[in-house]
C-alpha cells in the first residue's frame, strides 16, 4: 500500500491525478512539483478570451479557493532528473523528493522555429506568460503572420482577426486538416477565408527577415509576407528530456501501458506527456486533448491504488473559431471519406461522420453543438461494442 506521491506538473493532468487519488480515497502525502510559478491554471482560454477581452482576464484557476486536496506545492521549480528505483525526484534548485510512487504529468513544449532565435516579434503559445506576450503583442495591431494550422495556429488566426489584425496563416495543408481530414480541413479553410485570414497552403516557410525584429516571413517559393509579429503553432513535442538518464522509454514520450503504467514499479505517466497503449487503435499513441488530461489520471489513480483497469474513454476536442463550436470526437486515422449527416459545409452549420471498414469511428460538428452531442453518445456506444466483441 503507497503511502505518499510525487506528482511531476501542476497544469491540468497532474492536478486531475491528485483529484483522482483523494476521490478514490488516498489520504497520504501527495507532493506536486511545477516548473511554472503560477498557481495551477487552465490552458484552453489562453488562444480565446485571454487574447481577446477589453481587460486582460485573470486565468482560470484549476484549484478553487475553498478546495482542500492536501497537497503540498512545489511551484517554479523544475523537474531534471528521476531516480525509478527509489522514486526521487530531483529539482532544479537540488531539492530532492522521495515517495512511494510518482505520476510524470509533465505535458508537452511548443516546437519552435530555429530561423526564431533572438528575434522580437516571435510568439509561441503555450503558457501563461506566452499568453500575456501575445495579447500585448496583439494590442498594437498591425500584420501577423501564423505558421501552422493546427488548432492553435486556427484559434490565434480567430482571435487575431477579431481584434483587427490583418492575418495571413501559413501551413503545408488547409487548416485542421491533420485531426479531420481534406475535405472536411478545407471546410475550415472556407471558414476562414470568411472572415478575411489569407491562407497560404502547400508552401513551407525557409526563414524569418528583421535584425532585432521581425519584418517578413520567407516562404520557399520566394514570396515574402510582411510581419508586424509571428505566431508558430506546429505543434508540441512531449516534455520527457529531463527523463534521461531515468531509464524510461520516452522515444516519442512516456510509454505507458494502458493502464498508465510505465515499465519502472510505481511510474506512471498521464497527459501530453505519456505515450499510452490505445485499447481502441491497437497500438501507442500521445493524446493532447484536454478532456484526455482531464480524464485520463483517474485510471492512473485506480492503477496506483491497487485496482488497474484500462483507459477507454473516446477521445474529444473541441475549438471555439469566429463563434463557431467546432467538436471532434473519435479517430479519424485511416478513416473512410467523411459523410456530412447534418446541415451543409456551406452553411458552416453540421455534423460529419466518419466510418472505417463500415463502423462508425469519429465524429465532426461544427456550428451544431446539439446534434453533434447526439451523433457522440452513438459514436461511444459504437466503440463500447467494438471493445466487448472483441473480449475474451
Amino acid at each position: 500500500m503507497i503511502g505518499s506521491v510525487t506528482v511531476v506538473g501542476a497544469s491540468l493532468a497532474g492536478v486531475s491525478t491528485v483529484r483522482a487519488l483523494r476521490a478514490q480515497g488516498f489520504d497520504g502525502r501527495i507532493t506536486v512539483v511545477g516548473a511554472e510559478p503560477h498557481a495551477p491554471y487552465d490552458r484552453p482560454p489562453l488562444s480565446k478570451v485571454f487574447l481577446t477581452a477589453p481587460d486582460e482576464p485573470s486565468p482560470d484557476p484549476l484549484v478553487r479557493d475553498d478546495e482542500d486536496l492536501g497537497v503540498e506545492w512545489h511551484l517554479g521549480a523544475r523537474a531534471v532528473a528521476l531516480d525509478p528505483v527509489p522514486h526521487t525526484v530531483t529539482l532544479d534548485d537540488g531539492t530532492r523528493i522521495s515517495a512511494d510512487a510518482v505520476v510524470l504529468a509533465t505535458g508537452a513544449r511548443a516546437r519552435r522555429l530555429r530561423a526564431a532565435e533572438g528575434l522580437a516579434g516571435v510568439h509561441v503559445l503555450r503558457t501563461l506568460d506566452d499568453a500575456r506576450a501575445l495579447r500585448a503583442q496583439l494590442a498594437t495591431g498591425g500584420s501577423l503572420v501564423v505558421v501552422g494550422g493546427g488548432f492553435i495556429g486556427a484559434e490565434v488566426a480567430s482571435s487575431a482577426r477579431s481584434l483587427g489584425l490583418d492575418v495571413t496563416l501559413v501551413a503545408s495543408r488547409d487548416p485542421l486538416t491533420g485531426p479531420l481530414g481534406a475535405s472536411m480541413g478545407a471546410a475550415v479553410a472556407d471558414l476562414h477565408a470568411d472572415h478575411g485570414v489569407r491562407l497560404r497552403t502547400g508552401v513551407g516557410v525557409i526563414g524569418l527577415l528583421g535584425s532585432a525584429r521581425v519584418e517578413a516571413v520567407e516562404l520557399g517559393d520566394g514570396t515574402h509576407l510582411a510581419a508586424d509579429a509571428v505566431v508558430v503553432g506546429i505543434g508540441a513535442e512531449p516534455d520527457v528530456g529531463w527523463l534521461a538518464g531515468s531509464g524510461l522509454d520516452v522515444d516519442g514520450g512516456v510509454r505507458t501501458d494502458a493502464t498508465c503504467a510505465t515499465a519502472a514499479p510505481g511510474v506512471l505517466a498521464v497527459g501530453d506527456c505519456g505515450l499510452a497503449y490505445d485499447v481502441h487503435a491497437g497500438h501507442h499513441r500521445r493524446v493532447e486533448h484536454w478532456t484526455h488530461a482531464l480524464q485520463q489520471p483517474a485510471t492512473a489513480a485506480s492503477t496506483l491504488l491497487g485496482a488497474p483497469a484500462p483507459y477507454t474513454a473516446v477521445p474529444y476536442v473541441w475549438s471555439d473559431q469566429y463563434g463557431l463550436h467546432v467538436q471532434l470526437a473519435g479517430w479519424t486515422s485511416g478513416a473512410d471519406e467523411p459523410t456530412v449527416v447534418h446541415g451543409s459545409t456551406a452553411d458552416r452549420s453540421f455534423v460529419a461522420t466518419y466510418e472505417r471498414d463500415g463502423e462508425l469511428v469519429a465524429v465532426l460538428g461544427v456550428g451544431a453543438p446539439r446534434q453533434f452531442t447526439t451523433w457522440r453518445r452513438t459514436l461511444r456506444a459504437a466503440a463500447a461494442a467494438r471493445l466487448a466483441a472483441a473480449a475474451p
